[in-house]
């Protein structure tokens, strides 16, 4: 395994966390906190290595990764990797409280992970509190050796990671708006590799500029890391064409405009066959519900090699914030590459069929501005993180930690896409998982609902992949809608928009013992209970089983 990262070897103590990448010897770096300033104001953040976002991890298909984290910081940690398959290993997997107690201060654990049958754009982010707002990046994973990619090899190959920044401090803020039962303020700004580009005051130098040479292609590695939003990207002057989603080939397709969810990558290849010049690529989000969002533009840019930078860049145009029709259509271009050597092994016989709702409420709550707390639901069931890993409760038997009772349809069927509902919106509290047999079929819809207002939202499934057989607006109809399922060339990924006002269905094949959480990735909604956890069972032979944890498991 290769990795960029700057090794750092200074005064100990003032290390957050560190790093340790092991090679043929220990490689250690160290995150730390760092003043960092952005749109005039500057402020301490939490940094890997000292650098915002932090260090790719360069691996290839078939590696055995060893991350050593040592936590320094204030807060406990945990990291996850995100879309890597895990497969009966969910100790490496990362969320806290699900697959493992967070590291406490002063403490260390090391992620082993195998990168099996993968290849692609993924990421690694925090996967505790807002933390996630600065603890980032990517993960490149080459194909294995003597593999070719399924698309012209490019020239050069740059990551382009969107983020979200914050003047005041993230956790502060959220802290003050949970106790205030509301949501916290949106972000200041959105980033390109943690820079908001030079619409904004203060930030010339914090732009990011990719350089080009005429004539030749380039790989772009897209990320959004953003917490809260879906983003419109697209570059002045230059088509894209897709070619990858999540780390799986996909038919490939040339558009003008990318819509990425919270969590979800895209591989483009870009032409520079455009006069030589300087072109803004931006990103603003896409929110077609009455929902706030941060709608200002980032921008970075690509710069022809030998063009001065003193030529202004051209701007691109991005679709309105609310443009559905652009979104959806995008989406349903997304195709699976489909080929002997990458098929599409979509599950076409269903065991078990989930139909979950999602919903916004208000739960009661005395000490809050008004009264209620605003919190969400799956199936009108409000999810309560437990103070034991879910994972080593179910391995050791710990009773009492959860139930696996979480229902397979919610309490009571209405129409979910009516007008908004704005009475009776208390929902249950509960740790309530739902059993899945080793190796059975599930397809699960999931149905957006207008529970105080309907809103897009980007579901994650830690543990597999999964394939995108249809989506819809409206309700689903599951005596109409099956038949126009794509059963053929879905698209495969790990992360999924639900519509506005609409359902998607997603089947994947329940081959990876463990306990896998389940969540919109959308940081207010994950913070507000929108989310659950599968508890796989193990198949009859122990390869086909949760192997045993690690020594230096983080205890709780």
């Amino acid at each position: 395994m290769a990795m960029q990262l700057d090794s750092c070897f200074g005064s100990f103590f003032l290390c957050i966390f560190c790093f340790a990448w092991f090679l043929t010897f220990p490689a250690e770096a160290a995150i730390r906190v760092k003043n960092v300033s952005r749109l005039c104001h500057a402020k301490p953040i939490v940094t890997v290595n000292g650098r915002f976002p932090g260090p790719t991890i360069y691996a290839r298909e078939g590696d055995r990764v060893l991350v050593k984290l040592t936590n320094y910081a204030k807060y406990n940690i945990s990291i996850h990797w995100h879309g890597l398959k895990q497969f009966r290993n969910g100790w490496a997997d990362g969320p806290a409280y699900i697959t493992q107690c967070p590291i406490k201060t002063g403490h260390s654990y090391t992620y082993d992970f195998n990168v099996t049958g993968q290849r692609g754009t993924l990421w690694w982010h925090a996967h505790i509190l807002w933390l996630r707002a600065t603890v980032y990046g990517a993960i490149v994973i080459m194909p294995k050796e003597g593999t070719m990619f399924p698309f012209p090899k490019p020239h050069k190959e740059t990551e382009i990671i969107l983020g979200e920044w914050w003047n005041s401090d993230v956790e502060t803020l959220v802290n003050r708006a949970n106790k205030m039962g509301l949501p916290p303020p949106t972000s200041d700004a959105h980033t390109i590799n943690g820079k908001p580009g030079s619409l904004f005051p203060c930030s010339l130098k914090h732009t990011f500029s990719m350089e080009v040479e005429a004539g030749k292609t380039y790989l772009l590695r897209i990320i959004n890391a953003a917490l809260n939003d879906e983003l419109f990207f697209t570059i002045a002057g230059h088509n894209m064409t897709v070619v990858e989603i999540d780390a799986v080939y996909t038919k490939p397709f040339t558009t003008r405009v990318i819509l990425i969810a919270p969590g979800q990558t895209t591989n483009v290849l870009i032409k520079a066959d455009q006069p030589p010049s300087r072109y803004f690529m931006a990103a603003r989000p896409f929110m077609d519900a009455p929902v706030p969002v941060d709608n200002k533009t980032v921008t970075a840019i690509l710069h022809y090699k030998d063009i001065p930078k003193t030529v202004i860049p051209s701007m691109p145009k991005l679709p309105a914030p609310n443009n559905t029709n652009v979104a959806m259509s995008y989406n349903k271009r997304l195709k699976s590459l489909n080929t002997p050597q990458f098929p599409a092994k979509v599950p076409l016989k269903v065991d078990r069929h989930l139909f979950y709702t999602i919903g916004l409420g208000a739960n009661p709550c005395s000490s809050c501005q008004n009264g209620t707390q605003l919190i969400a639901s799956l199936n009108n069931i409000t999810f309560v993180m437990p103070k034991v890993g879910l994972l080593q409760a179910h391995y050791f038997n710990i009773k009492g930690v959860f139930k696996t009772d979480f229902p397979d349809q919610p309490p009571v069927p209405f129409n979910y896409t009516g007008a908004p509902l704005t009475s009776n919106l208390g929902t249950s509290l509960g740790t309530r998982l739902s059993k899945v047999a080793f190796n059975s079929t599930v397809e699960l819809v999931l149905q957006d609902t207008n529970l105080l207002t309907v809103e897009s939202h980007p579901f994650h499934l830690h543990g597999f992949n999964f394939f995108v057989v249809g989506s819809g607006i409206g309700n689903f109809n599951p005596s109409k809608d099956p038949a126009r399922f794509n059963l053929v060339d879905p698209p495969e990924r790990n992360t999924v928009g639900v519509p506005t006002g609409g359902w998607t269905a997603i089947r994947f094949r329940a081959d990876n013992p463990g306990v896998w959480f389940m969540h919109c990735h959308l940081e207010l909604h994950t913070m507000w209970g929108l989310k659950m956890a599968f508890v796989v069972e193990n198949g009859k032979s122990p390869e086909e089983s949760i192997i045993p944890p690690p020594m230096d498991l983080p205890p709780c």
